[in-house]
């Protein structure tokens, strides 16, 4: 029986699509896909940004578990200094959806722009909230983006990047004037473009 055939899955497989890491001075933008059976209630999927650590490392194992497809889409800092972090967040989003193993009916994705698509694509604003697909993408990408920084933090050291995760927190500032940027800062964001130039003006 071919996949599309067990029509006990019905006829649309819906896949959400969101992003993390847009705002971050350092590291990538990570994106994560999700097709979940339609039906299948997983308790606890909302905004990803309300949920405790924990929470959403617990999550992400279930939603991976759970999942029909799931994939990670990512673009490195080298293409958000290149492209600019819109075109490599929809970069990213459009990566994630090309690594899932079942072609999705829909997308929808977080937001209001939508990358282009080999799919229909449907943007929904705060549908981190409302649309659990896009739930799910959002919970798998923030945990492996988390992880990711936190791996990085061992090979660029003083940092902080294991607690901030690339954001510009006052102790990231403090770090950038000591010790100037690393290879994974995206040196096209103002803050970057400014560190030394104005470094006396970063907050403690």
């Amino acid at each position: 029986m071919g996949l599309f055939d067990d029509w006990s899955w019905g006829p649309c497989l819906t896949a959400g699509v969101d992003e993390v890491g847009r705002g971050p001075l350092a590291g990538p933008v990570v994106a994560g896909a999700v097709i979940l059976k339609p039906g299948l209630s997983i308790e606890g999927l909302k905004d990803s940004k309300r949920l405790s650590a924990k929470q959403r490392e617990a999550l992400a194992d279930e939603i991976r578990a759970k999942a029909l497809a799931f994939a990670i889409g990512r673009a490195e800092v080298h293409e958000i200094d290149r492209l600019n972090i819109l075109r490599a967040s929809h970069l990213a989003m459009q990566r994630a959806v090309q690594g899932l193993a079942i072609e999705p009916s829909v997308i929808y994705v977080d937001g209001n722009l939508l990358p282009s698509f080999a799919f229909p694509a449907v943007a929904v604003v705060k549908g981190d909230v409302t649309v659990p697909e896009i739930s799910a993408g959002a919970i798998i990408a923030k945990t492996t983006r988390d992880a990711e920084m936190r791996r990085l933090a061992k090979h660029h050291p003083g940092y902080g990047f294991e607690k901030h995760k690339g954001y510009a927190t006052r102790a990231h500032l403090a770090a950038l004037r000591q010790l100037g940027p690393c290879p994974i800062h995206r040196l096209s964001f103002a803050p970057m473009r400014n560190v030394e130039r104005h470094s006396e003006r970063l907050p403690l």
